[in-house]
C-alpha cells in the first residue's frame, strides 16, 4: 500500500513542525498522528537532548487508546535505541498505532532498525515518502552521520569577473544590503563561523550574526580562528557573546575538535585562502557564492589554488539554486556526485 493524499499532506505538516526543534547533535524531528480516518489527532516534535523524541511527544497529547489503529507519520525513521529516552518504535507499538510512515531511513548504526521492529510487531511500515524534503532539512545532520564530521558552507563574495577584492585590498562592500543580510541570516543557522588570521588581521571582523539594524540575533555561532598568528587584544572577535577557538591550522583536527563541542554546521567565511584551503581537503558540502554585477579586475581572486592544474581536474559543482538578492545573485551550489564528461 502506497501512502495516501493524506498521509503526504500529513508528512509535510511533520516537516513544518520539525523545524520548530533546535538544529544540533540531535536532528529536527516531526511527527503527525493520524486517525484511521485520516484525520489529525496530533503533532510533535523533538525540542532537543534529552527530550521527548518527535514520535513520543505527540502521543503524549493523547489519551491512552487513541492511537489504537491509527497512522503515525514521520520525518526520520522511529528510533530503535535506549539512551536518554527509550526506542520510539516501542513507544508506537505500545499505543496500538497500526501502520507507520516515514520519510527516511535512520544512518546511524545505533539507533536505526525502528521499522524493522516495528514490522515484526505486525505494524504496516511505508518509508521514502517525501524523502527529497527530508533530505534537505536534514542536510547537515545527515552528512555528520555519514562522514563523521561537521557539514560545511564554504562562502565567499566576488565580483562578477571572480575578484574578492581591488588592488589595494579593500573588499567592503562588493555586495548589497540584501545579500550581507542574507550573509547573517545564514551564519545564525549555524553552529560556528570560520575565519582566517590574514583575514581576521586584515579586516578586523566581528564574526556575529547581526540584524540590519545591526543589533545581535538570537543565535550566534561560535567564532573560530585557523591559523597560528596571535589574535590582537583589541580585535572585534575577542567581543564576541562567545570565546573564539583557534586551531592552528590543521583542517581535520579542527573539525575533529569541533565536532566533539557539538558543532554540525561550520560556516567558512574568510578569505580567499582558507576557502581554497577547505576546497583542496575535500570539506566543502555546501557553497555560497554572493555576486556582484561590478567588474574589479586585478590578481585579487575570490578563491586561491584548489588543486586544479588541468581543466580535467576541475570540482564540478551542482547548482541547488540562484536567488537575486536586491542587484547581487545568490549562487548555491554543492559538490557534483558525478562526473562531467
Amino acid at each position: 500500500m502506497t501512502a495516501t493524499p493524506a498521509e503526504h499532506d500529513a508528512m509535510r505538516l511533520a516537516l513544518d513542525v520539525a523545524r520548530r526543534g533546535p538544529r544540533g547533535i540531535n536532528p529536527q524531528v516531526g511527527a503527525v498522528i493520524l486517525s484511521p480516518a485520516g484525520e489529525i489527532l496530533a503533532e510533535g516534535w523533538h525540542r532537543g537532548a534529552g527530550t521527548p523524541h518527535a514520535e513520543v511527544d505527540a502521543l503524549s497529547h493523547l489519551s491512552p487508546g487513541d492511537a489504537t489503529g491509527a497512522t503515525a507519520i514521520v520525518t526520520l525513521e522511529p528510533c530503535n535505541h535506549t539512551g536518554r529516552t527509550g526506542p520510539c518504535a516501542e513507544a508506537l507499538i505500545a499505543a496500538g498505532v497500526a501502520r507507520v510512515v516515514y520519510a527516511i531511513d535512520d544512518p546511524n548504526d545505533v539507533s536505526s532498525g525502528g521499522a524493522r521492529r516495528l514490522r515484526d510487531a505486525g505494524v504496516v511500515v511505508e518509508s521514502g515518502v517525501l524523502a527529497d524534503d527530508a533530505h534537505a532539512l536534514l542536510d547537515s545532520w545527515l552528512t555528520v552521520q555519514r562522514l563523521g564530521r561537521p557539514h560545511v558552507t564554504v562562502k565567499w563574495a566576488q565580483s562578477l569577473d571572480g575578484r574578492a577584492a581591488a588592488a589595494d585590498g579593500t573588499s567592503k562592500w562588493i555586495t548589497g544590503p540584501a545579500a550581507r543580510a542574507d550573509v547573517h541570516r545564514r551564519r545564525a543557522a549555524a553552529d560556528a563561523i570560520v575565519v582566517g588570521t590574514g583575514t581576521l588581521l586584515a579586516d578586523d571582523p566581528a564574526l556575529t550574526a547581526r540584524d540590519v539594524d545591526g543589533s545581535l540575533l538570537a543565535h550566534q555561532p561560535m567564532p573560530v580562528v585557523l591559523g597560528e598568528r596571535s589574535v590582537p587584544e583589541g580585535a572585534a572577535v575577542r567581543q564576541h557573546p562567545l570565546p573564539f577557538v583557534q586551531y592552528p591550522g590543521d583542517i581535520a583536527a579542527a573539525l575533529d575538535d569541533l565536532r566533539r563541542r557539538g558543532v554540525h554546521r561550520v560556516f567558512v567565511e574568510g578569505g580567499p585562502a582558507v576557502a581554497a584551503s577547505f576546497v583542496r581537503a575535500g570539506f566543502a558540502d555546501e557553497f555560497l557564492v554572493y555576486i556582484a554585477p561590478a567588474l574589479i579586475g586585478g590578481d585579487m581572486l575570490a578563491l586561491r589554488d584548489v588543486g586544479v592544474t588541468t581543466i580535467g581536474e576541475a570540482r564540478r559543482l551542482t547548482v541547488r539554486g540562484v536567488e537575486t538578492l536586491g542587484d547581487d545573485l545568490l549562487v548555491v551550489a554543492a559538490p557534483a556526485t558525478e562526473g562531467v564528461s
